[in-house]
């Protein structure tokens, strides 16, 4: 194990430079990066909320919303369902926690009873077993039937609604330009959200608090909602309000309630300014289907106006002056450069399955951050520095190695946590002089084992060479099972636990080439050249 071939020597030292090259932004300023070239690492390692510190939101998701859109849902399903058997029914609507239906004929049940079940799922997979139902069919007289969601079903419908939610709010935090953001849930409806380095919410609780459901209606051709009001709203008419009345638009229109286009549909949104008034705007695009409904509908409709609705709200309702094919516009509602940006943001990122309030709003200063950050460096320095006087004291020269070791061990981690953009966090700073001692550890486990050897009556060729041999696989053993407890904490951990993880994983990692790697080249290196200066035994320094 103590021979090393040109190549692995070149291999190492190119890898302990660009260690150093990636680890060197950290220790300068900002504004010292930007004179940098550009060929050189500027990347420096984020900090966590708990050393900058920044925005804390706790947000809770919306039951209710989660529970009428759902019913609604079910409502819809099952008159389609209905008409598709072409069974006739008189009234179909929801009635509090349930979606009444009346069917016409009562000869007509048992078929309407067929159709009705193929709405209800099972809850549950194949491989788990099934746990239930999510909805309850029953029927009640002769012609009336209610669907009833079950408490089973909802909790599930509000667990995926919180991971949509969850995923929704990360792509919108991270459309702001940070890659250090948490977003994580907590308990059963609620989700948490980090932005480090915010100091004002305001922004951050506008692009989350808003659903961004956004979708296209048909206006009635010859109705207004006050005629519609004072005589009866056409079935499948609602009115709506409008939020673009400042330049002579009406405060309400009456709209079919079924979409043109869902929001669904929209493959992108970006913000951008009117040629003509220079006024800010939102062009948007469609996918392939989404492109072909609108295309035909302008195509039919030239001539007539229809609305853009965004949270239940009228935001425009331009004219069809011709076909719109492409599957592009734009969407113009007096915005401002920011809430034409943040709204371009909201509907890239998705719309929310249901209204998310802020429940809990707190702003950790920076002073925080700098107490935390001063009080873990003299953590890490005190705790180091013991660690390499320690280790000098008891090895030698091999313990001058071990601390060779060491640096390049620092060095590398922090390189690695600043190229893949790791937050470094108070646990992520524990992690770290944690593997500080494993790193120690296993130097300890190689020289002891080289002591064994010497006892033992082998020379020193023999005894450094079956030292790291024999001690190699016991640190890769202890390395290994702690390596594994990293990734089980990764994997079923979140926020502060994971920082710990991703630190713990990448010290094992770099400590073992410290260990085995480094000390053993510099232990061969001065093997070789004990070698070719004395003629006489060899006396290992440790």
């Amino acid at each position: 194990m103590l021979h090393f071939e040109r190549w692995k020597i070149i291999a190492i030292i190119l890898t302990v430079l660009t260690g150093i090259l990636f680890a060197l932004p950290n220790f300068v300023s900002k504004q010292t990066l930007a004179g940098w070239p550009d060929f050189m690492p500027k990347r420096q390692m984020p900090l966590g909320l708990d050393l900058q510190g920044g925005a804390h939101l706790l947000l809770s998701i919306d039951q209710n919303e989660i529970r009428k859109d759902w019913l609604q849902g079910v409502q819809d399903a099952a008159r389609a369902n209905l008409r598709e058997a072409k069974i006739g029914f008189s009234a179909i609507g929801v009635d509090g926690n349930a979606v009444k239906v009346t069917l016409v004929k009562p000869e007509d049940a048992a078929r309407a009873e067929t159709e009705l079940k193929k709405l209800v799922s099972p809850i549950g997979n194949a491989v788990l077993g099934t746990a239930g139902t999510d909805l309850t069919v029953e029927k009640v007289g002769d012609n009336q039937f209610t669907i009833t969601p079950t408490a089973q079903g909802f909790d599930q419908r509000l667990t995926n609604a919180t991971t949509a939610s969850i995923e929704t709010v990360n792509r919108r935090v991270n459309a702001l330009g940070t890659a250090e953001s948490t977003v994580v849930r907590q308990g059963k409806d609620r989700i948490l959200v980090q932005y480090p380095g915010l100091s004002d919410t305001r922004q951050l609780k506008e692009l989350i608090g808003q659903t961004a459901k956004l979708s296209f209606h048909a206006v009635h051709p010859t109705l207004s909602p006050e005629e519609a009001r004072a005589t009866r709203i056409p079935l499948g008419y609602k009115i709506y309000a409008s939020t673009d009345t400042e330049r002579g638009a009406p405060a309400e229109y009456l709209l079919q309630e079924t979409s043109i286009v869902p929001g669904d549909d929209l493959e992108d949104a970006q913000p951008g300014f009117d040629q003509r008034t220079t006024e800010p705007i939102i062009s948007f695009r469609f996918n392939t289907s989404g492109a072909r409904k609108f295309g035909k509908y302008t195509q039919e409709n030239v001539g007539r106006p229809f609305a853009i609705m965004l949270d239940d709200k009228v935001i425009s309702a331009p004219v069809i002056r011709e076909a719109i094919l492409g599957g592009t516009g734009q969407i113009s509602g007096n915005f401002s450069v920011e809430t034409a940006n943040n709204l371009a943001i909201q509907l890239r990122s998705g719309a929310l399955p249901a209204k998310l309030t802020v429940v809990e709003e707190r702003t950790v200063g920076p002073s925080l951050g700098a107490d935390s950050i001063a009080a873990g460096m003299r953590a890490g320095i005190i705790g180091l520095g013991a660690a390499l006087i320690m280790t000098v004291i008891a090895y030698g020269t091999f313990g001058v190695y071990a601390v060779v070791g060491l640096l390049v061990h620092g060095i590398l981690i922090l390189a690695l946590m600043s190229a893949i953009g790791t937050t470094l966090t108070l646990p992520g700073i524990a992690g770290f002089v944690l593997t500080i001692a494993m790193a120690v550890d296993a130097n300890v486990l190689i020289y002891e084992r080289i002591r064994e050897e010497l006892r033992a009556g082998k020379t020193a060729i023999a005894a450094i060479d079956m030292g790291f041999q024999r001690a190699f696989v016991t640190i890769l053993d202890s390395q290994l099972t702690t390596f594994v407890a990293a990734l089980i904490m990764f994997w079923l951990g979140s926020g502060p636990i994971r920082g710990f993880a991703v630190t713990l994983s990448l010290g094992i990692i770099t400590s073992v080439f410290a260990a085995v790697t480094i000390t053993r080249l510099l232990a061969a290196m001065w093997l070789k050249n004990a070698k070719t200066t004395k003629s006489r035994a060899i006396q290992v320094p440790i």
